[in-house]
């Protein structure tokens, strides 16, 4: 693959083509679910970086190999990890770190804030339980030396509103440009 950013920009948006039918426990597939996200981010006045890193977020689970049903089966298909690790690639540390902290984002936020857990879907509270479940203290205290963390907290909370059937959202061209300037910005083009 080319290391131009129009390059890897369709490298990326072939893999949601090839993979982002999958449903994994939520009513709409891995794609809805991510440029929902994106669409919430940007809503919600959020910078551009956030905004591609919102529909970038679950990109771990076109790469991880793993079946669609793992959280069923109690199996953590550490998709934050396998995510960020291909993103890192092609962007910066301001994406892939809350890519790769946004589920212990949402350990994290178990602990801290009271009403979050009632924000769960019900595939989320599965997938929290083979993720370990709530931070304990210690835990939490950890998560926040992270400098990166408040950035996946509001990740976080984009992901949890990702998941209404039937949602209208752009096509892959609206974030075709700023994945391209992230791209740039990130090998100093």
């Amino acid at each position: 693959m080319s290391n131009d950013a129009p390059s890897i920009v369709e490298h990326i948006f072939s893999l949601y083509r090839e993979h982002g039918d999958l449903e994994y426990g939520e009513r709409v597939t891995i794609t809805e679910h991510c440029f929902q996200c994106a669409v919430f981010a940007e809503r919600a006045g959020a910078d551009e970086t956030m905004i591609a890193t919102a529909f970038l977020h679950d990109i771990g689970h076109f790469v991880h190999g793993l079946d669609e049903d793992i959280a069923e089966r109690g199996i953590d298909g550490c998709h934050e990890e396998a995510g960020a690790a291909i993103l890192q690639q092609w962007f910066g540390p301001e994406v892939c770190e809350p890519v790769r902290l946004h589920v212990p984002a949402k350990r994290y936020l178990c602990t801290t804030d009271p009403d979050y857990y009632a924000t769960l879907s019900p595939a989320s509270v599965l997938s929290l339980q083979v993720q370990g479940g709530p931070f304990t203290r210690e835990a939490c205290a950890e998560f926040e030396r992270n400098p990166h963390y408040q950035r996946a907290i509001e990740l976080r909370r984009y992901d949890e509103m990702g998941k209404e059937p039937g949602m209208e959202t752009p096509e892959f061209d609206y974030y075709r440009p700023m994945l391209e300037r992230l791209i740039q910005d990130a090998d100093g083009s």
